[in-house]
């Protein structure tokens, strides 16, 4: 039997470290929203080359473009037994869709962790990331800098701070999540299936949490 966990939470929050994680404790799939965006950007496609408008903006991107991708990246092999997704879904619509996808690959959302921050937190690690332009390996300037600054610890190439982790876009990101996405929250609380944790806390007293939650 296949499991989808669905992970909310604000930018900023470590969804995507801790989704890392959790996809390797349970022997899941990590889908990314944002790597999905990222590398449909990267390659060209129409569905990128609409998705970066919205992005360069800090807005959240089209449904039906959003749902489209990952509804090509749910088809592939690797997502048979499940996933943990990150970054979908961020509106009732989308959750909805989901339902519907999973439905026609014979699956459901098993989990939802809602992991949770002050807004002060949230801007704190979110102006501070900056990314490694090759690989998309993540620094930040105040919890994990790398030894030279500018450069990448791991392959050596210049880190670069993405249009959506400036300073100027970081607010806008967290507003557009509290008004667009935090509705989620009632929608899968109603469902008897949120677990709300405490995103404030270590990597590590997280990634425990949401084991608990889990396993």
């Amino acid at each position: 039997m296949s499991t989808f966990i669905v992970l909310l939470g604000p930018p900023g929050v470590g969804k995507g470290t801790q989704a890392k994680i959790l996809a390797e404790t349970a022997s899941l799939h990590h889908i990314s929203s944002g790597d999905l965006f990222r590398e449909n950007i990267k390659d060209e496609t129409e569905l990128g080359k609409m998705a970066k408008t919205f992005i360069k903006k800090g807005d959240l991107v089209p449904d039906d473009v959003t749902i489209s991708m990952i509804r090509s990246r749910l088809s592939r092999p690797d997502c048979a037994n499940g996933a943990v997704l990150d970054g979908f879904p961020r509106t009732i619509v989308q959750a909805e869709a989901l339902e519907q996808l999973l439905a026609e690959f014979g699956g459901r959302v098993n989990f939802v962790p809602y992991i949770d921050a002050s807004e002060s937190v949230l801007v704190e690690r979110l102006s501070g990331r900056w990314t490694c332009s090759e690989n998309g390996h993540i620094f930040h300037e105040k919890y994990n800098p790398p030894k030279q600054a500018g450069v990448c610890d791991v392959d050596g190439s210049a880190l670069y701070q993405r249009d959506d982790d400036r300073s100027e876009t970081v607010l806008r990101r967290i507003q557009v999540y509290f008004e667009q996405t935090a509705p989620l929250i009632a929608y899968y609380r109603k469902l008897g299936l949120l677990a709300e944790i405490n995103g404030a806390q270590t990597v590590e007293e997280v990634s425990a949490r949401l084991r608990a939650v889990i396993l």
